[in-house]
């Protein structure tokens, strides 16, 4: 059940180029806030969402997904998170994978998401998907330069 999405965009390089031969990985809780399973290894959420998806981008860096809109989840410090996907790039020239968050367009709860306060005003658009046509969902990752996609580290 829940709202179900269609994300798509492009993974850009520091050179502003597409990335043919990217993987974008996504991770996500479901519909009640519930990821897939508990820090114990226990199952906790819908069986029928398995929480985790992978693609490779196209010719063209593109990459595309469909999925369910997750529920809030609990921050470290108790407040409640809007709802999100924690998005991992993996691609050429990186040792390490880098960690990003897609929000959602249109939610009200990204004005209080903890983390999406933390990151400077001017720089959170980067993690709000765009609304596209027939409800698309579009997220470009910009590796470096100007509108640099917000990178996290764990």
């Amino acid at each position: 059940g829940g709202e179900r999405v269609r994300v798509r965009g492009v993974i850009y390089d520091g050179d502003g180029l597409p990335v043919p031969d990217a993987v974008v990985e996504i991770w996500q809780a479901d519909t009640q806030g519930r990821y897939a399973t508990d820090p114990d290894g226990q199952a906790t959420a819908d069986a029928e969402l398995m929480g985790f998806g992978r693609v490779p981008t196209d010719a063209q860096g593109a990459y595309e997904f469909r999925t369910v809109k997750p529920g809030r989840v609990q921050h470290p410090s108790g407040q409640l998170q809007a709802p999100h996907l924690s998005v991992i790039v993996f691609m050429r020239g990186l040792l390490k994978p880098v960690h990003s968050r897609l929000y959602f367009p249109d939610e009200p709860s990204n004005a209080t998401d903890p983390v999406l306060a933390a990151v400077p005003e001017q720089r959170r658009r980067t993690l709000i998907a765009n609304k596209g046509p027939e409800n698309v969902l579009e997220w470009d990752v910009r590796m470096q330069g100007v509108n640099e996609t917000v990178f996290f580290s764990y």
